[in-house]
């Protein structure tokens, strides 16, 4: 087993941004929002000192997770982004970028921040990857996972060696104390069927985006409440549907079940 350091270099809990380190290699997993972006190149430089970001590995194209690694890489021009083949698709359209840049603005408006860089059309990926591709960092050998069911593009990445999955939100957004969020956005089904693939891993370990590291049997637990959670949910929507209620409803029903 290699030995590992994580650190949540997070700037605001609605970051996704978690530092890997075995002492040679430097990893970024997710990078938060473009306006918070600077503010993880310093927590990451705190942990770091004069060494180098290597790699970023980003779970999936959604704004509050990519965006910072533009960010990142003014600060580290020499560190290689990682990133599944259809979010790099994403990342080139310019009217995905706009929507990104617009709910990063809206992001930051809502913290007081009016006033940032603007980078977002430099997003791009260094290497994309699919699902059974392997990526190097030095020491460590990730394979990645393809998980849709949050977005099409999202992505695991799984070191063996360590039995460490760095899960995506397909599996449920995590809340601490056995609390979590289903958290399929684009597929029901490929949602079920990412849950069985990462279930089928050897997972000992899981680096959970927003929140941080879970292992032993509160990762087994997480990874066999996440079918339940998914289900539950997709039944609770069905059973109100059925009822006749309207899509408005069902999301004020659904929000007071679920949002804290």
């Amino acid at each position: 087993m290699l030995p590992l350091t994580i650190t949540d270099v997070r700037s605001n809990p609605g970051d996704s941004a978690f530092l890997i380190d075995d002492g040679t290699t430097a990893i970024l997993y997710d990078t938060g929002f473009g306006y918070t972006g600077y503010a993880i190149a310093d927590n990451v430089q705190k942990v770091l000192g004069d060494r180098p970001l290597d790699y970023i590995l980003l779970t999936h194209s959604h704004y509050d997770h990519a965006l910072g690694s533009v960010y990142l890489r003014k600060r580290y021009p020499d560190v290689k982004v990682v990133a599944g083949t259809y979010a790099q698709t994403i990342f080139q359209k310019p009217t995905a970028r706009a929507i990104m840049r617009d709910l990063d603005r809206k992001a930051a408006a809502a913290k007081g921040i009016t006033e940032y860089e603007d980078f977002i059309d430099d997003l791009q990926a260094d290497i994309c990857v699919s699902d059974g591709d392997l990526i190097q960092c030095g020491k460590m050998q990730f394979t990645a996972v393809e998980l849709p069911g949050h977005t099409k593009c999202s992505v695991g990445y799984y070191l063996a060696e360590n039995k460490l999955l760095l899960s995506s939100e397909t599996l449920g957004v995590y809340l601490g104390k056995g609390l979590f969020l289903p958290s399929f956005l684009v597929g029901y089904q490929m949602t079920l069927d990412s849950i069985k693939k990462a279930r089928d891993l050897d997972v000992c370990q899981l680096l959970l985006p927003h929140y941080g590291i879970v292992s032993g049997d509160e990762a087994q637990c997480f990874l066999s409440d996440a079918e339940v959670i998914a289900r539950q949910s997709s039944n609770m929507i069905l059973e109100l549907l059925q009822q006749g209620k309207t899509n408005e409803e069902v999301l004020a029903q659904m929000t007071e079940v679920l949002y804290t």
